[in-house]
């Protein structure tokens, strides 16, 4: 499933590097082509040696290692420390996939003059096998477009880019979006709780709704617009509800404040050397 890559250095073993991992473990990559580079590792070996995967204390430590594609699953501001060590594994063949916020191509670029470099931004979901991943890489042959994308499809929706540009703003959205999409679910439950539920009831029932919305907007061909439509009675309760949420664009509007906010700070994290 790794198409053109027998080789996969990923530096950062977090969250997201972890989950991808993961999935593409579950997807059939052989554990003997991935290594793992993460400081943590001089504390604990987190069970990765145990899956087959080969784990690293530092860039060092894997000195000799050619990969065909090394992943920066790395914080962006952990991008001045990090990438002067890893100078070594860069040649020609060599495809970087960088799934850090505000880190550009160019500068990506000049950490790794002679590889191919590609910008992607994956979200939370990945964990679950569903996350929602942009990727940008002008440069990309098409071996290489398909290896990459079939990786990160491992965990979920791959849509590519024409313009770095935008990746601000799908830092914004699905970058970010999920945390959004928790703060709705508090939100719902707090306003239950204050129609007189039990606290505990309240969340339960707010959690469940949009993980049930969410399964059910999953496995329909309807658009969103068409399901809100199908529970949306005239004159009914949801559509008492909806006319708050809609009155005026309110909602859209707070979107799209929120998600100009975090393009923004994407941009500063660019913007930064």
């Amino acid at each position: 499933m790794s198409g053109p890559f027998s080789t996969l250095l990923v530096v950062g073993a977090g969250k997201m590097g972890g989950a991808l991992v993961d999935g593409w473990l579950a997807q059939g990559v052989p554990a003997g082509s991935i290594h793992l580079v993460d400081p943590a590792f001089a504390q604990s070996d987190h069970g990765w040696p145990a899956k087959g995967v080969a784990i690293h204390a530092s860039a060092a430590d894997a000195d000799g290692l050619r990969p065909d594609l090394l992943m920066l699953a790395i914080k962006p501001q952990a991008m001045d420390a990090v990438l002067p060590g890893l100078a070594v594994f860069d040649h020609p063949d060599l495809t970087v996939l960088s799934i850090a916020a505000g880190t550009t191509r160019q500068r990506l670029g000049d950490a790794f003059p002679c590889a191919c470099v590609i910008r992607s931004m994956p979200n939370t979901p990945a964990a679950v096998g569903q996350g929602a991943t942009a990727v940008y890489g002008p440069d990309a042959g098409d071996a290489v477009r398909v290896g990459v994308t079939a990786l990160l499809a491992a965990v979920g929706t791959v849509v590519w880019l024409d313009d770095e540009a935008l990746m601000d703003a799908v830092t914004a959205l699905s970058g970010s979006g999920p945390a959004y999409v928790f703060h709705m679910v508090e939100a719902m439950a707090e306003a239950g709780e204050a129609l007189g539920l039990p606290a505990d009831t309240a969340l339960a029932l707010a959690r469940q709704t949009v993980v049930g919305s969410g399964a059910l907007l999953g496995a329909s061909e309807e658009s969103a617009a068409q399901l809100r439509t199908n529970v949306t009675s005239p004159g009914g309760t949801t559509a008492a509800g909806l006319s708050i949420l809609r009155d005026g664009g309110r909602l859209t509007a707070l979107m799209t404040d929120t998600l100009i906010a975090a393009r923004d700070r994407s941009k500063d994290l660019a913007s930064k050397p």
